[in-house]
């Protein structure tokens, strides 16, 4: 009875598979019918598209990287962290110069995972940079974003630092999982120990406002180290 309770307690505490059964050699119907539900969530994730009813909502406006389409886009990451010449030259006419802190969002692998959080996270996040006494520039989404896009950004804005919210690899647990990277003074050529990053944000995982604050708090000392990545710890 003490190890059952024990294996029931462990059940609840994570959203793995974990003594899900099976029926002689095959899993249980329901099992697969999860399993298949959930494997489709992640595919719509990865195939959608970021909501512009949001994005207008948060006055966000958006500029594409080079990716071309969803195949190329999973093909050729690289692709993805290069802004269009269309994109930059947008940015260069709509954004503040040399901001303090760069906000930039992006569907990344996970659409799904913007439109379920930005709307709660994006707000939070400004409320938490103006507690924490820092300024921000123009704020915009970039479709087709790779996370080092922030690195051709910062070379054409050049901020003090880029917080960029993006939609995670969907895995079978959560297909809205989104992350926020973070860097100091990002420019082409930073490798990614150079960068900061709360991940898991999603309401079974860090809660979205609480990510907001965490956020704010990180870029600020961010600031006043100035430095990034493995060398702000």
């Amino acid at each position: 009875m003490e190890d059952h309770e024990k294996f029931e307690a462990l059940k609840k505490s994570t959203p793995a598979r974990i003594g899900v059964g099976r029926a002689g050699t095959r899993p249980l119907t329901y099992t697969m019918l999860q399993f298949r539900r959930d494997h489709a969530a992640a595919v719509d994730a990865v195939y959608g598209e970021v909501d512009e009813t949001i994005l207008r909502q948060l006055g966000l406006f958006t500029v594409e990287t080079c990716y071309g389409n969803k195949e190329t886009y999973l093909k050729r990451p690289d692709l993805g962290r290069i802004l269009t010449d269309e994109g930059v030259a947008v940015i260069r006419e709509k954004c503040v110069k040399q901001p303090q802190i760069q906000i930039v969002v992006s569907d990344g692998l996970s659409a799904d995972a913007i439109n379920a959080n930005l709307p709660d996270v994006y707000p939070a996040l400004l409320d938490s940079l103006s507690v924490n006494d820092l300024n921000w520039g123009t704020s915009f989404y970039v479709k087709g974003g790779r996370v080092a896009c922030m690195d051709h950004i910062g070379e054409v804005l050049q901020p003090d630092a880029l917080v960029l919210l993006i939609g995670e690899r969907p895995g079978l647990v959560s297909a809205q999982s989104m992350s926020a990277y973070m860097c100091y003074k990002p420019r082409k050529g930073m490798i990614e120990s150079d960068r900061n990053v709360i991940s898991n944000i999603h309401r079974g995982g860090t809660p979205p406002l609480e990510a907001a604050a965490h956020i704010g708090t990180m870029l600020k000392g961010m600031l006043e180290r100035q430095t990034s990545g493995t060398n702000f710890f």
